[in-house]
C-alpha cells in the first residue's frame, strides 16, 4: 500500500502547493483586488487537502525507506524537515494571514511582504518536493540513461 500512497499523496502535494502558488502570481499580476482576495481566502482550504497529502508522502517515504540512511533514501529524507518546517512555520501561518488581509481588502505594504516571502518560501518547497520527486523515479530507474547506439 505505501508503494502506491506515497507517489500518489507526493504527487497531489506538489500539485496543490504549485497551484497555490501559481494561482497567487496570476492574482497579483492581475492586479485586481477581487481576485487577489479571492485566490488568498480560498488558500487555506485547500490545507484540508495538502496536510493530510503531506504527512502521507513523508510517513509511507519512511516506512519504504526502510532504516535506510544512505544513498538517496536518505537524501529524501534529510530534505523532509525543510519541506515541512518551511511549512509549518512560514507558508501556514502566512496564508492565514494573507487571507485574513485580504478578506479585509487590506493591501498595505505588510501583506506585500509577507506575500513575498511566501512566494519564496513556497518556491523552495516546490523546488524540494521536485528534488524529491526527481530522486523517486531515479530510484525506480526512471530516468535511466540509454545507451547511444551508433549506426
Amino acid at each position: 500500500m505505501p508503494k502506491i500512497l506515497h507517489p500518489v499523496a507526493g504527487a497531489l502535494a506538489m500539485i496543490l502547493i504549485g497551484t497555490f502558488w501559481l494561482s497567487t502570481v496570476v492574482s497579483e499580476l492581475s492586479g485586481d483586488p477581487a481576485f487577489i482576495q479571492t485566490v488568498k481566502t480560498a488558500i487555506p482550504w485547500g490545507f484540508l487537502l495538502l496536510v493530510p497529502a503531506i504527512a502521507t508522502a513523508g510517513g509511507t517515504g519512511v516506512v519504504l525507506s526502510k532504516g535506510r540512511t544512505g544513498g538517496l533514501p536518505g537524501v529524501k529524507l534529510k530534505r523532509m524537515p525543510f519541506i515541512a518546517a518551511n511549512g509549518l512555520f512560514i507558508l501556514i501561518p502566512a496564508a492565514f494571514f494573507l487571507a485574513a488581509k485580504a478578506r479585509g481588502g487590506d493591501f498595505d505594504t505588510t501583506f506585500y511582504i509577507v506575500q513575498a516571502l511566501e512566494l519564496i518560501a513556497g518556491l523552495g518547497n516546490i523546488i524540494l518536493l521536485g528534488l524529491n520527486m526527481r530522486d523517486g523515479f531515479r530510484m525506480k530507474g526512471r530516468f535511466r540513461k540509454h545507451p547511444v547506439i551508433k549506426p
